[in-house]
Protein backbone atom coordinates (compact mmCIF):
# COMPACT_ATOMS: atom_id res chain seq x y z
CA UNK A 1 0.00 0.00 0.00
CA UNK A 2 1.29 3.46 -0.87
CA UNK A 3 1.66 5.02 2.57
CA UNK A 4 4.57 6.40 4.57
CA UNK A 5 3.47 4.24 7.47
CA UNK A 6 3.92 1.13 5.32
CA UNK A 7 7.26 2.51 4.08
CA UNK A 8 8.51 2.69 7.66
CA UNK A 9 7.25 -0.78 8.53
CA UNK A 10 8.99 -2.32 5.51
CA UNK A 11 12.25 -0.55 6.36
CA UNK A 12 12.33 -1.67 9.98
CA UNK A 13 11.39 -5.24 9.06
CA UNK A 14 14.28 -5.55 6.60
CA UNK A 15 17.71 -6.72 7.69
CA UNK A 16 20.09 -3.89 6.87
CA UNK A 17 23.84 -3.81 7.34
CA UNK A 18 24.14 -0.08 7.85
CA UNK A 19 22.74 2.06 10.69
CA UNK A 20 19.63 4.15 10.18
CA UNK A 21 21.01 7.35 11.70
CA UNK A 22 24.10 9.02 13.10
CA UNK A 23 23.75 11.41 16.02
CA UNK A 24 26.51 13.70 17.28
CA UNK A 25 27.15 13.43 21.00
CA UNK A 26 30.00 14.50 23.30
CA UNK A 27 31.89 11.28 22.64
CA UNK A 28 31.44 11.54 18.88
CA UNK A 29 28.95 10.21 16.35
CA UNK A 30 26.66 7.52 17.73
CA UNK A 31 25.00 4.96 15.46
CA UNK A 32 21.25 4.43 15.77
CA UNK A 33 20.25 1.03 14.40
CA UNK A 34 17.00 0.37 12.58
CA UNK A 35 15.90 -1.80 15.49
CA UNK A 36 16.55 0.99 18.00
CA UNK A 37 14.72 3.50 15.82
CA UNK A 38 11.78 1.15 15.36
CA UNK A 39 11.45 0.62 19.11
CA UNK A 40 11.56 4.36 19.77
CA UNK A 41 8.89 5.05 17.14
CA UNK A 42 6.58 2.41 18.63
CA UNK A 43 6.98 3.86 22.11
CA UNK A 44 6.37 7.41 20.91
CA UNK A 45 3.34 6.33 18.90
CA UNK A 46 1.82 4.71 21.99
CA UNK A 47 2.85 7.76 24.02
CA UNK A 48 0.89 10.09 21.75
CA UNK A 49 -2.10 7.77 22.11
CA UNK A 50 -1.70 8.03 25.89
CA UNK A 51 -1.90 11.81 25.55
CA UNK A 52 -5.25 11.40 23.84
CA UNK A 53 -4.09 11.96 20.26
CA UNK A 54 -6.41 10.29 17.78
CA UNK A 55 -6.31 9.65 14.06
CA UNK A 56 -6.54 12.93 12.16
CA UNK A 57 -5.43 15.10 15.10
CA UNK A 58 -2.79 17.69 14.28
CA UNK A 59 0.49 17.65 16.20
CA UNK A 60 3.05 20.39 15.62
CA UNK A 61 6.82 19.85 15.73
CA UNK A 62 8.92 22.92 16.53
CA UNK A 63 12.55 21.87 16.48
CA UNK A 64 15.80 21.91 14.61
CA UNK A 65 16.80 18.95 12.43
CA UNK A 66 17.58 16.06 14.77
CA UNK A 67 16.81 12.37 15.11
CA UNK A 68 13.99 12.97 17.60
CA UNK A 69 12.16 15.03 14.97
CA UNK A 70 12.22 12.10 12.58
CA UNK A 71 11.20 9.57 15.23
CA UNK A 72 8.22 11.71 16.25
CA UNK A 73 7.27 12.14 12.61
CA UNK A 74 7.15 8.39 11.98
CA UNK A 75 5.34 7.84 15.28
CA UNK A 76 2.59 10.24 14.24
CA UNK A 77 2.40 8.69 10.77
CA UNK A 78 2.01 5.29 12.42
CA UNK A 79 -1.20 6.24 14.23
CA UNK A 80 -2.71 8.38 11.49
CA UNK A 81 -2.07 11.69 13.26
CA UNK A 82 -1.10 14.71 11.14
CA UNK A 83 2.28 16.33 11.67
CA UNK A 84 2.47 20.13 11.38
CA UNK A 85 6.12 21.21 11.09
CA UNK A 86 7.13 24.70 12.22
CA UNK A 87 10.49 26.23 11.40
CA UNK A 88 12.60 26.64 14.54
CA UNK A 89 13.46 30.18 13.41
CA UNK A 90 9.77 31.16 13.46
CA UNK A 91 8.71 33.95 15.78
CA UNK A 92 6.14 33.50 18.54
CA UNK A 93 3.59 35.31 16.36
CA UNK A 94 4.25 32.99 13.40
CA UNK A 95 4.02 29.95 15.66
CA UNK A 96 0.71 31.13 17.10
CA UNK A 97 -0.71 31.67 13.61
CA UNK A 98 0.20 28.18 12.39
CA UNK A 99 -0.96 26.46 15.58
CA UNK A 100 -4.27 28.27 15.45
CA UNK A 101 -4.81 27.78 11.74
CA UNK A 102 -4.03 24.07 11.91
CA UNK A 103 -5.93 23.50 15.15
CA UNK A 104 -2.96 21.69 16.69
CA UNK A 105 -3.66 19.49 19.71
CA UNK A 106 -0.07 19.11 20.89
CA UNK A 107 3.26 20.77 20.17
CA UNK A 108 6.57 18.95 20.36
CA UNK A 109 9.12 21.65 21.27
CA UNK A 110 12.84 21.15 21.08
CA UNK A 111 13.83 22.99 24.24
CA UNK A 112 13.04 25.84 26.63
CA UNK A 113 13.61 28.45 23.92
CA UNK A 114 10.98 26.94 21.64
CA UNK A 115 8.67 26.20 24.58
CA UNK A 116 8.71 29.91 25.46
CA UNK A 117 7.30 30.76 22.02
CA UNK A 118 4.19 28.63 22.34
CA UNK A 119 3.49 28.47 26.07
CA UNK A 120 1.85 31.94 26.18
CA UNK A 121 -0.75 31.01 23.54
CA UNK A 122 -2.01 27.90 25.32
CA UNK A 123 -4.84 29.85 26.93
CA UNK A 124 -5.96 31.14 23.52
CA UNK A 125 -5.75 27.71 21.90
CA UNK A 126 -7.79 25.54 24.23
CA UNK A 127 -6.91 22.31 22.44
CA UNK A 128 -3.18 22.90 22.88
CA UNK A 129 -2.42 20.74 25.88
CA UNK A 130 -0.03 19.34 26.87
CA UNK A 131 3.30 20.44 25.39
CA UNK A 132 6.12 17.96 24.82
CA UNK A 133 9.82 18.88 25.07
CA UNK A 134 12.67 17.00 23.39
CA UNK A 135 15.28 18.45 25.75
CA UNK A 136 14.38 18.65 29.44
CA UNK A 137 10.86 19.48 30.64
CA UNK A 138 10.51 23.28 30.73
CA UNK A 139 7.43 24.64 32.49
CA UNK A 140 4.68 22.05 32.44
CA UNK A 141 5.97 20.27 29.36
CA UNK A 142 6.16 16.48 29.21
CA UNK A 143 9.69 15.35 28.43
CA UNK A 144 10.24 13.07 25.46
CA UNK A 145 11.62 10.40 27.81
CA UNK A 146 8.46 10.64 29.89
CA UNK A 147 6.35 10.38 26.75
CA UNK A 148 8.14 7.17 25.80
CA UNK A 149 7.57 5.83 29.31
CA UNK A 150 3.87 6.59 28.99
CA UNK A 151 3.97 4.80 25.67
CA UNK A 152 5.46 1.69 27.22
CA UNK A 153 2.76 1.71 29.89
CA UNK A 154 0.05 2.24 27.28
CA UNK A 155 1.43 -0.66 25.20
CA UNK A 156 1.27 -2.96 28.22
CA UNK A 157 -2.36 -2.03 28.83
CA UNK A 158 -3.40 -2.03 25.15
CA UNK A 159 -0.76 -4.08 23.34
CA UNK A 160 -2.39 -3.99 19.89
CA UNK A 161 -3.43 -0.34 19.76
CA UNK A 162 -0.63 1.01 17.55
CA UNK A 163 -0.68 -1.98 15.20
CA UNK A 164 -4.45 -1.66 14.78
CA UNK A 165 -4.18 1.98 13.81
CA UNK A 166 -1.32 1.24 11.41
CA UNK A 167 -3.34 -1.38 9.60
CA UNK A 168 -6.21 1.06 9.13
CA UNK A 169 -4.22 3.89 7.54
CA UNK A 170 -5.34 4.67 4.00
CA UNK A 171 -3.45 6.28 1.14
CA UNK A 172 -5.83 9.24 1.20
CA UNK A 173 -5.29 9.95 4.90
CA UNK A 174 -3.55 13.26 5.54
CA UNK A 175 0.10 12.76 6.49
CA UNK A 176 1.21 16.32 7.10
CA UNK A 177 0.24 19.95 6.67
CA UNK A 178 3.27 21.86 5.44
CA UNK A 179 3.03 25.61 5.76
CA UNK A 180 4.65 27.55 2.95
CA UNK A 181 7.22 30.03 4.17
CA UNK A 182 5.47 32.69 2.11
CA UNK A 183 7.38 35.50 0.41
CA UNK A 184 4.13 37.50 0.56
CA UNK A 185 1.21 37.26 2.98
CA UNK A 186 0.61 34.72 5.74
CA UNK A 187 1.68 31.11 5.19
CA UNK A 188 -0.79 28.63 3.72
CA UNK A 189 -1.01 25.02 4.87
CA UNK A 190 -0.38 22.52 2.07
CA UNK A 191 -2.27 19.29 2.68
CA UNK A 192 -0.06 16.30 1.82
CA UNK A 193 -1.50 12.80 2.08
CA UNK A 194 0.27 9.53 2.80
CA UNK A 195 0.01 8.68 -0.89
CA UNK A 196 1.52 11.98 -2.03
CA UNK A 197 4.80 11.49 -0.18
CA UNK A 198 4.90 7.79 -1.01
CA UNK A 199 4.52 8.65 -4.71
CA UNK A 200 7.21 11.32 -4.35
CA UNK A 201 9.67 8.76 -2.99
CA UNK A 202 8.86 6.31 -5.78
CA UNK A 203 9.40 8.95 -8.45
CA UNK A 204 12.91 9.69 -7.20
CA UNK A 205 13.70 5.99 -6.79
CA UNK A 206 13.01 5.46 -10.50
CA UNK A 207 15.89 7.77 -11.43
CA UNK A 208 18.92 5.51 -12.01
CA UNK A 209 22.31 6.09 -10.45
CA UNK A 210 21.27 8.23 -7.48
CA UNK A 211 21.95 5.84 -4.61
CA UNK A 212 24.45 3.13 -3.77
CA UNK A 213 24.77 0.62 -0.96
CA UNK A 214 26.48 2.22 2.03
CA UNK A 215 25.57 5.80 1.16
CA UNK A 216 25.63 8.37 3.96
CA UNK A 217 23.78 11.68 3.83
CA UNK A 218 24.50 14.69 6.02
CA UNK A 219 21.18 16.40 6.74
CA UNK A 220 21.20 19.95 8.05
CA UNK A 221 18.19 21.24 6.09
CA UNK A 222 15.17 22.11 8.25
CA UNK A 223 12.76 19.19 8.50
CA UNK A 224 9.97 21.75 8.44
CA UNK A 225 10.76 21.98 4.70
CA UNK A 226 9.72 19.14 2.42
CA UNK A 227 13.18 18.87 0.79
CA UNK A 228 14.56 17.53 4.08
CA UNK A 229 11.46 15.38 4.60
CA UNK A 230 12.05 13.77 1.20
CA UNK A 231 15.64 12.97 2.19
CA UNK A 232 14.29 11.49 5.43
CA UNK A 233 11.81 9.23 3.59
CA UNK A 234 14.33 8.28 0.89
CA UNK A 235 16.74 7.21 3.62
CA UNK A 236 14.02 4.99 5.02
CA UNK A 237 13.11 3.50 1.65
CA UNK A 238 16.61 3.11 0.23
CA UNK A 239 18.36 2.28 3.48
CA UNK A 240 21.10 4.89 3.43
CA UNK A 241 22.33 6.38 6.70
CA UNK A 242 21.35 9.91 7.68
CA UNK A 243 23.64 11.95 9.91
CA UNK A 244 21.75 14.80 11.59
CA UNK A 245 23.40 18.19 11.92
CA UNK A 246 21.16 20.52 13.98
CA UNK A 247 23.74 23.29 14.23
CA UNK A 248 24.39 25.19 11.00
CA UNK A 249 27.73 26.36 12.37
CA UNK A 250 28.83 22.71 12.57
CA UNK A 251 28.26 21.84 8.90
CA UNK A 252 31.92 22.18 7.91
CA UNK A 253 33.09 20.07 10.85
CA UNK A 254 30.38 17.48 10.31
CA UNK A 255 31.27 17.08 6.64
CA UNK A 256 34.83 16.20 7.58
CA UNK A 257 33.79 13.85 10.41
CA UNK A 258 30.89 12.05 8.73
CA UNK A 259 32.41 12.00 5.22
CA UNK A 260 29.01 11.80 3.51
CA UNK A 261 28.59 10.42 0.02
CA UNK A 262 25.34 12.39 -0.47
CA UNK A 263 24.94 16.05 0.40
CA UNK A 264 21.51 17.65 -0.03
CA UNK A 265 21.66 21.40 0.35
CA UNK A 266 20.35 24.80 -0.59
CA UNK A 267 22.69 26.87 -2.80
CA UNK A 268 24.26 29.06 -0.09
CA UNK A 269 26.91 26.56 1.19
CA UNK A 270 27.95 25.87 -2.40
CA UNK A 271 28.15 29.61 -3.10
CA UNK A 272 30.29 30.21 0.01
CA UNK A 273 32.59 27.32 -0.81
CA UNK A 274 32.91 28.55 -4.39
CA UNK A 275 33.84 32.04 -3.22
CA UNK A 276 36.35 30.72 -0.66
CA UNK A 277 38.09 28.40 -3.11
CA UNK A 278 38.17 31.04 -5.82
CA UNK A 279 39.72 33.45 -3.32
CA UNK A 280 42.37 30.91 -2.35
CA UNK A 281 43.15 30.17 -6.00
CA UNK A 282 43.42 33.91 -6.74
CA UNK A 283 46.12 34.29 -4.10
CA UNK A 284 48.33 31.59 -5.62
CA UNK A 285 51.52 32.81 -7.30
CA UNK A 286 54.46 31.32 -9.15
CA UNK A 287 54.44 27.55 -9.54
CA UNK A 288 51.27 27.25 -7.43
CA UNK A 289 49.50 29.60 -9.84
CA UNK A 290 50.56 27.44 -12.79
CA UNK A 291 49.39 24.31 -10.99
CA UNK A 292 46.00 25.86 -10.27
CA UNK A 293 45.57 27.15 -13.82
CA UNK A 294 46.56 23.78 -15.27
CA UNK A 295 44.23 21.92 -12.90
CA UNK A 296 41.28 24.15 -13.71
CA UNK A 297 41.91 23.79 -17.43
CA UNK A 298 42.04 19.99 -17.15
CA UNK A 299 38.99 19.93 -14.90
CA UNK A 300 36.98 22.08 -17.32
CA UNK A 301 37.88 19.85 -20.27
CA UNK A 302 37.01 16.71 -18.29
CA UNK A 303 33.70 18.27 -17.25
CA UNK A 304 32.86 18.96 -20.89
CA UNK A 305 33.70 15.36 -21.82
CA UNK A 306 31.39 14.03 -19.12
CA UNK A 307 28.62 16.40 -20.16
CA UNK A 308 28.86 15.20 -23.77
CA UNK A 309 29.26 11.53 -22.82
CA UNK A 310 32.77 11.29 -24.32
CA UNK A 311 35.74 9.38 -22.97
CA UNK A 312 38.77 11.32 -21.75
CA UNK A 313 41.62 11.47 -24.26
CA UNK A 314 44.76 9.75 -22.83
CA UNK A 315 46.62 13.04 -22.39
CA UNK A 316 43.69 14.58 -20.52
CA UNK A 317 43.45 11.52 -18.29
CA UNK A 318 47.04 12.05 -17.17
CA UNK A 319 46.58 15.80 -16.64
CA UNK A 320 43.39 15.19 -14.67
CA UNK A 321 45.06 12.62 -12.40
CA UNK A 322 47.80 15.13 -11.59
CA UNK A 323 45.28 17.94 -11.04
CA UNK A 324 43.23 15.76 -8.76
CA UNK A 325 46.20 14.69 -6.66
CA UNK A 326 47.73 18.16 -6.27
CA UNK A 327 44.69 20.45 -6.23
CA UNK A 328 41.17 19.03 -6.42
CA UNK A 329 41.46 16.33 -3.74
CA UNK A 330 42.53 18.97 -1.21
CA UNK A 331 39.46 21.05 -1.98
CA UNK A 332 37.13 18.04 -1.79
CA UNK A 333 38.65 17.14 1.57
CA UNK A 334 37.01 20.27 3.01
CA UNK A 335 33.68 18.61 2.15
CA UNK A 336 34.70 15.30 3.66
CA UNK A 337 36.41 13.89 0.62
CA UNK A 338 33.72 11.30 -0.16
CA UNK A 339 30.84 13.21 -1.73
CA UNK A 340 29.64 11.31 -4.78
CA UNK A 341 26.55 13.40 -5.48
CA UNK A 342 25.33 16.71 -4.15
CA UNK A 343 21.79 17.98 -4.59
CA UNK A 344 20.78 21.63 -4.67
CA UNK A 345 17.23 22.86 -4.29
CA UNK A 346 15.03 25.41 -2.58
CA UNK A 347 16.49 28.32 -4.59
CA UNK A 348 18.34 28.71 -7.90
CA UNK A 349 22.00 27.73 -8.12
CA UNK A 350 24.20 29.90 -10.34
CA UNK A 351 25.42 27.98 -13.37
CA UNK A 352 29.06 28.98 -12.85
CA UNK A 353 28.96 27.51 -9.33
CA UNK A 354 27.67 24.14 -10.56
CA UNK A 355 30.24 24.09 -13.37
CA UNK A 356 33.05 24.92 -10.95
CA UNK A 357 32.16 22.05 -8.60
CA UNK A 358 31.95 19.63 -11.53
CA UNK A 359 35.41 20.80 -12.52
CA UNK A 360 36.56 19.77 -9.02
CA UNK A 361 34.95 16.35 -9.42
CA UNK A 362 31.74 16.96 -7.45
CA UNK A 363 28.53 16.77 -9.47
CA UNK A 364 25.85 19.05 -8.03
CA UNK A 365 22.46 18.01 -9.36
CA UNK A 366 19.99 20.86 -9.30
CA UNK A 367 16.30 20.13 -9.00
CA UNK A 368 13.07 22.05 -8.82
CA UNK A 369 9.81 21.79 -7.01
CA UNK A 370 7.61 23.41 -4.42
CA UNK A 371 5.63 22.46 -1.37
CA UNK A 372 2.48 22.11 -3.45
CA UNK A 373 3.99 19.22 -5.45
CA UNK A 374 5.18 17.55 -2.23
CA UNK A 375 8.84 18.29 -2.97
CA UNK A 376 10.12 17.98 -6.51
CA UNK A 377 8.97 17.82 -10.10
CA UNK A 378 12.29 18.05 -11.96
CA UNK A 379 15.80 16.78 -11.33
CA UNK A 380 19.03 16.56 -13.26
CA UNK A 381 20.37 12.99 -13.30
CA UNK A 382 23.90 11.60 -12.96
CA UNK A 383 23.82 10.48 -16.59
CA UNK A 384 21.62 13.27 -17.97
CA UNK A 385 22.19 16.81 -16.77
CA UNK A 386 22.56 20.34 -18.04
CA UNK A 387 23.99 23.08 -15.88
CA UNK A 388 21.77 26.12 -15.63
CA UNK A 389 18.62 23.99 -15.83
CA UNK A 390 16.69 22.10 -13.16
CA UNK A 391 16.57 18.98 -15.31
CA UNK A 392 13.81 16.97 -16.98
CA UNK A 393 10.60 15.95 -15.18
CA UNK A 394 10.72 13.11 -12.70
CA UNK A 395 9.04 9.89 -13.84
CA UNK A 396 5.28 10.34 -13.56
CA UNK A 397 5.35 14.16 -13.69
CA UNK A 398 3.87 16.13 -16.58
CA UNK A 399 5.09 19.66 -17.22
CA UNK A 400 4.01 22.34 -19.67
CA UNK A 401 4.00 26.13 -20.01
CA UNK A 402 0.95 28.36 -19.92
CA UNK A 403 0.58 31.08 -22.55
CA UNK A 404 2.37 33.58 -20.28
CA UNK A 405 5.24 31.16 -19.62
CA UNK A 406 4.09 29.97 -16.20
CA UNK A 407 5.20 26.42 -15.38
CA UNK A 408 2.28 24.01 -14.91
CA UNK A 409 2.68 20.59 -13.29
CA UNK A 410 0.56 17.47 -12.98
CA UNK A 411 1.23 14.16 -11.24
CA UNK A 412 0.53 11.95 -8.22
CA UNK A 413 2.69 14.22 -6.08
CA UNK A 414 0.50 17.32 -6.53
CA UNK A 415 -1.03 18.24 -3.17
CA UNK A 416 -4.67 18.01 -2.09
CA UNK A 417 -5.08 21.76 -1.58
CA UNK A 418 -4.63 24.43 1.08
CA UNK A 419 -5.94 23.63 4.53
CA UNK A 420 -9.17 25.50 5.17
CA UNK A 421 -8.69 27.75 2.13
CA UNK A 422 -10.84 26.59 -0.76
CA UNK A 423 -10.48 29.90 -2.64
CA UNK A 424 -6.69 29.70 -2.71
CA UNK A 425 -6.90 26.04 -3.73
CA UNK A 426 -9.15 26.83 -6.70
CA UNK A 427 -6.77 29.60 -7.75
CA UNK A 428 -3.81 27.21 -7.71
CA UNK A 429 -5.26 23.96 -9.12
CA UNK A 430 -7.05 23.81 -12.46
CA UNK A 431 -10.13 21.66 -12.96
CA UNK A 432 -8.09 19.06 -14.84
CA UNK A 433 -5.43 18.79 -12.11
CA UNK A 434 -2.67 21.15 -13.26
CA UNK A 435 -0.75 22.97 -10.55
CA UNK A 436 0.01 26.61 -11.26
CA UNK A 437 3.51 27.05 -9.86
CA UNK A 438 3.78 30.82 -10.07
CA UNK A 439 7.20 30.39 -11.72
CA UNK A 440 8.02 31.47 -15.26
CA UNK A 441 10.25 29.11 -17.19
CA UNK A 442 11.28 27.63 -20.51
CA UNK A 443 11.39 24.00 -21.64
CA UNK A 444 13.86 22.89 -24.29
CA UNK A 445 13.34 20.19 -26.92
CA UNK A 446 14.64 17.49 -24.55
CA UNK A 447 12.32 18.46 -21.70
CA UNK A 448 14.92 20.28 -19.55
CA UNK A 449 13.29 23.06 -17.56
CA UNK A 450 14.95 26.41 -16.92
CA UNK A 451 13.36 28.62 -14.28
CA UNK A 452 13.43 32.29 -15.23
CA UNK A 453 11.90 33.79 -12.09
CA UNK A 454 8.84 34.03 -9.91
CA UNK A 455 5.97 35.33 -12.04
CA UNK A 456 5.20 38.09 -9.55
CA UNK A 457 8.88 39.07 -9.26
CA UNK A 458 9.48 39.81 -12.94
CA UNK A 459 10.55 43.43 -13.26
CA UNK A 460 8.89 45.54 -15.94
CA UNK A 461 10.94 48.69 -16.39
CA UNK A 462 9.50 52.10 -17.21
CA UNK A 463 10.51 51.38 -20.79
CA UNK A 464 8.35 48.23 -20.85
CA UNK A 465 11.26 45.74 -20.80
CA UNK A 466 10.84 42.51 -18.81
CA UNK A 467 13.81 41.55 -16.63
CA UNK A 468 14.34 38.55 -14.35
CA UNK A 469 15.95 39.89 -11.16
CA UNK A 470 16.82 36.38 -10.00
CA UNK A 471 19.33 35.82 -12.81
CA UNK A 472 21.11 39.09 -12.08
CA UNK A 473 21.10 38.42 -8.32
CA UNK A 474 22.65 34.98 -8.81
CA UNK A 475 25.40 36.47 -10.93
CA UNK A 476 26.14 39.12 -8.29
CA UNK A 477 26.26 36.54 -5.47
CA UNK A 478 28.87 34.56 -7.38
CA UNK A 479 31.36 37.24 -6.32
CA UNK A 480 33.39 36.38 -3.23
CA UNK A 481 32.62 39.83 -1.85
CA UNK A 482 28.81 39.84 -2.25
CA UNK A 483 26.73 37.79 0.19
CA UNK A 484 23.21 38.91 -0.76
CA UNK A 485 21.65 40.91 -3.57
CA UNK A 486 18.26 42.46 -4.20
CA UNK A 487 17.73 43.83 -7.70
CA UNK A 488 15.15 46.58 -8.14
CA UNK A 489 13.64 48.47 -11.05
CA UNK A 490 9.94 47.70 -11.45
CA UNK A 491 8.34 50.69 -13.22
CA UNK A 492 11.67 52.50 -12.88
CA UNK A 493 13.92 53.82 -15.67
CA UNK A 494 16.82 51.47 -14.86
CA UNK A 495 17.91 48.66 -12.53
CA UNK A 496 19.58 49.18 -9.17
CA UNK A 497 20.67 46.80 -6.44
CA UNK A 498 20.88 46.58 -2.68
CA UNK A 499 23.96 44.53 -1.79
CA UNK A 500 25.37 43.06 1.39
CA UNK A 501 29.02 42.09 1.64
CA UNK A 502 30.84 39.04 2.90
CA UNK A 503 32.78 40.91 5.56
CA UNK A 504 35.34 38.16 6.08
CA UNK A 505 36.28 38.13 2.39
CA UNK A 506 36.32 41.93 2.21
CA UNK A 507 38.52 42.12 5.32
CA UNK A 508 41.05 39.76 3.74
CA UNK A 509 41.31 41.87 0.62
CA UNK A 510 41.25 45.44 1.87
CA UNK A 511 41.79 47.71 4.82
CA UNK A 512 39.42 50.61 4.17
CA UNK A 513 35.78 51.28 3.37
CA UNK A 514 36.76 53.07 0.18
CA UNK A 515 38.74 50.06 -1.05
CA UNK A 516 35.89 47.73 -0.05
CA UNK A 517 33.48 49.80 -2.12
CA UNK A 518 35.85 49.60 -5.07
CA UNK A 519 35.94 45.79 -4.84
CA UNK A 520 32.15 45.58 -4.89
CA UNK A 521 31.94 48.14 -7.69
CA UNK A 522 34.31 46.02 -9.76
CA UNK A 523 32.23 42.90 -9.03
CA UNK A 524 29.09 44.68 -10.26
CA UNK A 525 30.91 45.94 -13.34
CA UNK A 526 32.09 42.40 -14.12
CA UNK A 527 28.51 41.14 -13.95
CA UNK A 528 27.28 44.02 -16.10
CA UNK A 529 29.66 43.01 -18.88
CA UNK A 530 27.79 39.72 -19.32
CA UNK A 531 24.31 41.32 -19.34
CA UNK A 532 22.23 43.09 -21.92
CA UNK A 533 21.92 46.85 -21.55
CA UNK A 534 18.46 46.75 -19.95
CA UNK A 535 19.63 44.15 -17.38
CA UNK A 536 22.68 46.07 -16.21
CA UNK A 537 22.88 47.55 -12.72
CA UNK A 538 23.24 51.31 -13.03
CA UNK A 539 23.54 52.14 -9.31
CA UNK A 540 23.89 50.11 -6.14
CA UNK A 541 23.98 50.53 -2.37
CA UNK A 542 25.92 48.48 0.15
CA UNK A 543 23.84 47.94 3.27
CA UNK A 544 25.14 48.05 6.83
CA UNK A 545 23.84 44.56 7.54
CA UNK A 546 22.63 41.38 5.87
CA UNK A 547 18.99 40.73 5.09
CA UNK A 548 17.72 38.83 8.14
CA UNK A 549 15.10 36.17 8.74
CA UNK A 550 14.36 37.59 12.20
CA UNK A 551 13.47 40.90 10.55
CA UNK A 552 11.08 39.11 8.21
CA UNK A 553 13.30 39.86 5.19
CA UNK A 554 14.10 36.22 4.45
CA UNK A 555 11.95 33.11 4.51
CA UNK A 556 13.21 30.15 6.57
CA UNK A 557 14.57 28.74 3.29
CA UNK A 558 16.52 32.01 2.74
CA UNK A 559 14.40 33.38 -0.10
CA UNK A 560 14.10 37.16 -0.18
CA UNK A 561 10.80 38.65 0.89
CA UNK A 562 11.10 41.46 -1.61
CA UNK A 563 8.26 43.62 -0.38
CA UNK A 564 9.52 43.51 3.19
CA UNK A 565 13.07 44.35 2.09
CA UNK A 566 11.79 47.23 -0.01
CA UNK A 567 9.80 48.58 2.95
CA UNK A 568 12.74 48.30 5.36
CA UNK A 569 15.20 49.97 2.98
CA UNK A 570 12.86 52.43 1.35
CA UNK A 571 15.16 55.40 1.98
CA UNK A 572 18.19 53.67 0.42
CA UNK A 573 16.14 52.70 -2.63
CA UNK A 574 14.78 56.19 -3.14
CA UNK A 575 18.29 57.59 -2.91
CA UNK A 576 19.39 55.26 -5.70
CA UNK A 577 16.77 56.79 -7.95
CA UNK A 578 17.24 60.41 -6.89
CA UNK A 579 18.56 62.64 -9.71
CA UNK A 580 21.52 63.85 -7.64
CA UNK A 581 22.77 60.44 -6.44
CA UNK A 582 26.55 60.20 -6.69
CA UNK A 583 29.28 57.79 -5.66
CA UNK A 584 29.64 57.72 -1.88
CA UNK A 585 32.55 55.54 -0.73
CA UNK A 586 32.25 53.48 2.43
CA UNK A 587 30.43 50.32 3.49
CA UNK A 588 27.83 52.06 5.63
CA UNK A 589 25.28 52.50 2.88
CA UNK A 590 27.32 53.83 -0.05
CA UNK A 591 25.90 54.16 -3.50
CA UNK A 592 27.85 53.90 -6.68
CA UNK A 593 27.66 53.78 -10.42
CA UNK A 594 28.27 50.38 -11.91
CA UNK A 595 29.49 50.93 -15.44
CA UNK A 596 31.72 48.15 -16.80
CA UNK A 597 35.36 49.08 -16.67
CA UNK A 598 38.49 47.26 -17.87
CA UNK A 599 40.35 44.96 -15.52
Amino acid sequence: MGTISALWQAATAAERAHPAYLVHEEAGWREVSWREASGAVDELAAGFLALGIEKGDRVAILSRTRVEWTLCDYALASIGAVSVPIYPTSSAIECAYILGNAGARVVVCEDAEQYAKVAPVRAELEALDPLVAIEGSPGSAVSLDALRERGRAHARERPGAVAALRSGIAETDVLTILYTSGTTGPPKGCVITQRHFWAMVRMVRKVPGLFEDGDRALLYLPLAHNFARLVQHLGTDVGFTIAFCPDLAAIARSLVEVRPTIFPSVPRPFEKMYAAVQAAFAEATGIKRRLVDGALSAGAQASQCRLEGRRYPPALRLRLALADRLVFSRVRARLGGSIRLAFSGGAPLAREVAEFFDCLGILVLEGYGLTECTTASHLNRPDRYRFGTVGPPLPGVEAKLAEDGEVLLRGENVFAGYYGDEKATLETLTEDGWLKTGDVGSIDEDGFLTIIDRKKDIIITAGGKNVSPQNVENALKASRYVSQALVLGDRRPYLTALLTVDRDEVAKATGSDEEAHALVEQAVADVNRSLGRVEQIKRFAILDRDFLAEEGELTPTLKLRRRVCEEHFHAEIEELYSPGARLKPGTGGPTGSAAPRPR
